[in-house]
C-alpha cells in the first residue's frame, strides 16, 4: 500500500496541449513553498517503452534524468519548478505497464487466470503510482492524453480506484480544461467545459477543483456557471489564464487561491506560502536590463518544443545576466542549400548548435560553426554541436579535409568522431546510448572551469558518439584545447573521453558533450548557459 499521505490526480480535457505539465509543475512549486515534501509522476498513455527512439518534431524532446531514463519533456517541467529529483519509477508508458503484465503472465504469475485490463492493467498501473509516490507528503500525477481518449481509460480507470485504496480524503482530483473566447460572438464559452467534465464523469470521476485554461479572467458570473453544470461549488473553478512566461503560472495561480483550496480541501497543515524568489524571477523577466539575440543553429526548429529545456535554459541564462534572450531558430539545411549563412547569422549575438542525431543538416550546422570561429561570435555546442566543432576545427585548422564522424561517413580515414567502444556491440536502438548523469574533470585555467568554479561536475548525458582519443593530440597540439574528461572507471575507453572542448584564442567558443540544459533552473542558471548568454551581452556591446 502506498506510502505516500495525499494524492492529487491531474487530467486534462477539451484539447490536448493546454498544459498539464506546466499546472501539474506549477502546483508542485506552491505546495513546497509551503514546506511540503512533494513528487511528481507522468503516465503517458502511448504504447512506445519510452520516448527515446520517438522523432522529436513528432513528440518533442525526450528528457533525461539522473539515472538515464528517457522520459517525457512534462518531467522537466517537473524538474524546473521544483527540488524533487526524478527517476525512472516517475515516467511510465502504457508499453511499459503491457509489457510487464505481458511477462508476468508468461512466467505463470497470475496462476492460470484470464488476464484483463480490469484488474491486471489497472493494478499494474497503481502499482507503479505507489511505488513512484512513496516517502512524499503528496504526489502530484499528471495523467497523459485527453479524457475520452481511448488509450487513457486504463489509467482514468486506476487513479478513480485509488480512492477506494487510500482513502476519498487522501485524495484530489484536479481538471485542466478550456473556456475559450469565441470572437464572432464576443463570448466565453462554457460548454467544452461542461462536456469534458461530463466525459470524467462518465468514467467514474468527479472533479475537485477546476482549472480554466482561457486568455482572459474569468468573471464570477462565469465561474458560478461552470461550478452549477459541472457540480462543484464556485470557489473550486479558477481562471489558469494564458501567460506572457511560463514562470508566471505559479504566482497566477497563488494569486488565483489555487494552493489554498487544494490545502483546504486536503485537509492539511502547512506553513505559509514564501512565493518571495518567483516574485524576483518574474520581476526580472519583466524589467530586463539587456537584450540578445542567440542564433539556435538546428533541425528540429519547425516545433520548439523539440528543444523545450535548451529554450528554458538560455531564458534561465538570461534571468541570471538580467537580460532579455529572443532566440532565432535557424534551419541547418535550409540555410546552406539557399545560400543564406550571412544573413542568417548576422544579426545573432551567439550562435548554438544543439544536440541531435542523423546526417540531415550537418553541414549546415558545421558552416555555422565555422562562422562563429572566424568571425568570433560567441559559441555554444552541445553533445552534437560539440563533436561537430571538433569536426570543423580538424577540417579547417589541423587539415584533414575528410575529418568526419563515424555516424555520418564511417570510411573517413579522419574519424574524429567515433563509437565508444562499448557501443561497438549494441544491437538494439532503445535505451542504449550512453545516458544519465556521469562525472567529469575540469582543466583548471580554462573557461570551462571558470564557469563552474569547481574541478569536479556531474552532468546528464544522451549520446553514441565520442571524440576519438586517437587523433586527441594532433588536434590539441594545434590550438584546440580539450578543458573536460570523463575519466570513469567502468569506461573500456582508456585515457578517458572528452567532455569539454574551447578555443583559447577566442572571445568565446565553448562546446560540451553532455546536456547542460537538462540541469538548469530558473532558480538556479546553468552556469555554462549563464556565461553564454553574458558572452553574447559583452559581445553586443562590443
Amino acid at each position: 500500500m502506498a506510502k505516500a499521505k495525499k494524492f492529487i490526480f491531474v487530467t486534462g480535457g477539451v484539447v490536448s496541449s493546454l498544459g498539464k505539465g506546466l499546472a501539474s509543475a506549477s502546483v508542485g512549486a506552491l505546495l513546497e513553498s509551503r514546506g511540503i515534501k512533494v513528487t511528481m509522476l507522468k503516465m503517458d498513455p502511448y504504447i512506445n517503452v519510452d520516448p527515446g527512439t520517438m522523432n522529436p518534431t513528432q513528440h518533442g524532446e525526450v528528457f533525461v534524468l539522473e539515472d538515464g531514463t528517457e522520459c517525457d519533456l512534462d518531467l522537466g517541467h517537473y524538474e524546473r519548478f521544483t527540488h524533487v529529483q526524478l527517476t525512472k519509477k516517475n515516467n511510465f508508458t502504457t508499453g511499459q505497464v503491457y509489457d510487464t503484465v505481458i511477462q508476468n503472465e508468461r512466467k505463470g504469475k497470475y496462476l492460470g487466470e484470464t488476464v484483463q485490463v480490469i484488474p491486471h492493467i489497472t493494478d499494474e498501473i497503481k502499482r507503479r503510482i505507489y511505488e513512484a509516490a512513496d516517502g512524499a507528503d503528496v504526489a502530484l500525477i499528471e495523467v497523459g492524453g485527453t479524457v475520452g481518449d481511448i488509450e487513457s481509460l486504463p489509467f482514468v480507470e486506476a487513479i478513480r480506484q485509488v480512492k477506494f485504496d487510500v482513502g476519498r480524503e487522501n485524495v484530489l482530483y484536479l481538471h485542466l480544461t478550456l473556456v475559450p473566447y469565441i470572437a464572432a460572438a464576443g463570448e466565453l464559452k462554457t460548454k467544452p467545459t461542461q462536456h469534458s467534465v461530463a466525459q470524467l464523469r462518465h468514467e467514474g470521476i468527479e472533479a475537485d477543483i477546476l482549472l480554466c485554461r482561457t486568455d482572459r479572467p474569468l468573471s464570477a458570473e462565469i465561474k458560478k456557471k461552470i461550478a452549477l453544470f459541472c457540480n462543484l461549488e464556485a470557489d473550486r473553478v479558477f481562471t489558469a489564464q494564458d501567460a506572457d512566461s511560463i514562470y508566471e503560472v505559479p504566482l497566477n495561480l497563488h494569486h488565483e487561491g489555487v494552493d489554498d483550496k487544494i490545502v483546504e480541501l486536503m485537509n492539511m497543515w502547512t506553513s505559509s506560502p514564501q512565493v518571495n524568489a518567483w516574485e524576483e524571477i518574474v520581476q526580472k523577466i519583466k524589467s530586463p536590463k539587456h537584450a540578445v539575440k542567440i542564433g539556435v543553429v538546428g533541425k528540429y526548429v519547425d516545433l520548439k518544443e523539440s528543444y523545450k529545456s535548451l529554450n528554458e535554459a538560455l531564458f534561465h541564462g538570461g534571468i541570471g545576466n538580467n537580460a532579455k534572450v529572443e532566440m532565432k531558430f535557424i534551419d541547418a539545411e535550409q540555410m546552406l542549400s539557399n545560400g543564406s549563412l550571412e544573413k542568417a547569422l548576422d544579426d545573432v549575438d551567439g550562435i548554438l548548435v544543439p544536440g541531435g542525431f542523423g546526417i540531415r543538416g550537418i553541414e549546415g550546422k558545421i558552416a555555422a560553426i565555422r562562422y562563429a570561429r572566424e568571425k568570433k561570435r560567441p559559441f555554444f555546442g552541445i553533445c552534437l554541436g560539440m563533436q561537430l566543432a571538433v569536426i570543423e576545427y580538424s577540417r579547417s585548422i589541423v587539415g584533414w579535409a575528410d575529418a568526419n564522424s563515424a555516424e555520418f561517413e564511417p570510411n573517413s580515414k579522419h574519424l574524429v568522431i567515433d563509437l565508444m567502444e562499448e557501443q561497438k556491440q549494441v544491437q538494439n536502438m532503445g535505451g542504449t546510448m550512453r545516458l544519465g548523469a556521469w562525472e567529469c574533470e575540469l582543466v583548471t585555467g580554462t573557461r570551462a572551469f571558470d564557469a563552474y568554479k569547481k574541478s569536479m561536475i556531474s552532468e546528464r548525458h544522451r549520446h553514441r558518439y565520442e571524440v576519438s582519443n586517437r587523433f586527441r593530440d594532433e588536434i590539441a597540439a594545434k590550438g584546440m584545447i580539450f578543458s573536460g574528461f570523463c575519466r570513469d572507471p567502468k569506461l573500456a575507453t582508456k585515457g578517458g573521453l572528452v567532455e569539454m572542448i574551447e578555443l583559447r584564442e577566442h572571445p568565446y567558443f565553448v562546446g560540451c558533450q553532455f546536456h547542460p540544459e537538462f540541469k538548469s533552473k530558473p532558480l538556479a542558471p546553468h552556469p555554462l548557459f549563464n556565461s553564454f548568454v553574458a558572452a553574447a551581452i559583452a559581445f553586443k556591446k562590443g
